[in-house]
């Protein structure tokens, strides 16, 4: 009897012996699968991150560069303002110096006339020559005005229409 149980040890460690190396190639090809799914989770994570760190640089480059060329567009824009006002200083001070010297001449030629007559003559040229030179120096001071006003908002335009391009484009594609 004792050799039927040495052989029946001998089978049953044989099947023990395979079922283990059938288990443990299993353990081995389920640890491969894992370890496959876990380096495949892990390169699209670490993609996933790079895609969304690329978009941040990206952002912040394109925010960093609109920040930059709006303050160059405000320096124009103040530029202009800067210019145009002193054009237009210096053209409303030759307007009014002449006005003046217009009246000092006027007054001593008033104070010169002998006759009522000719104190109302001096007086009408007077009158006519400052309406006609206002009229004239307005349209002037306008035009001046005007020029500023186009040379200082013309960059900001361009910069708003290229903002609302930058905007568009995205939602276009």
């Amino acid at each position: 009897m004792t050799s039927k149980k040495a052989g029946a040890a001998k089978v049953d460690a044989k099947h023990i012996d395979e079922a283990v190396a059938a288990g443990k190639q299993t353990v081995e090809q389920a640890v491969a699968a894992t370890k496959e799914q876990v380096e495949q989770a892990v390169a699209a994570t670490k993609e996933q991150v790079e895609k969304a760190s690329n978009a941040a640089l990206k952002s912040y480059d394109e925010f960093a560069t609109y920040g930059k060329d709006s303050f160059d567009v405000m320096s124009k824009f103040n530029d202009a303002v800067v210019k145009g006002s002193e054009e237009f200083g210096k053209a409303y001070y030759a307007f009014v110096k002449s006005s003046a010297d217009a009246g000092a001449e006027t007054a001593k030629a008033l104070l010169a006339a002998k006759s009522l007559n000719e104190f109302v003559e001096i007086q009408s040229g007077f009158a006519r020559t400052t309406f006609d030179n206002m009229v004239s120096e307005s349209g002037k001071l306008n035009e001046i005005g005007v020029k500023v006003a186009t040379e200082a908002f013309e960059p900001v335009q361009a910069h708003m229409n290229a903002t609302v391009e930058r905007m568009v484009k995205p939602l276009a594609a």
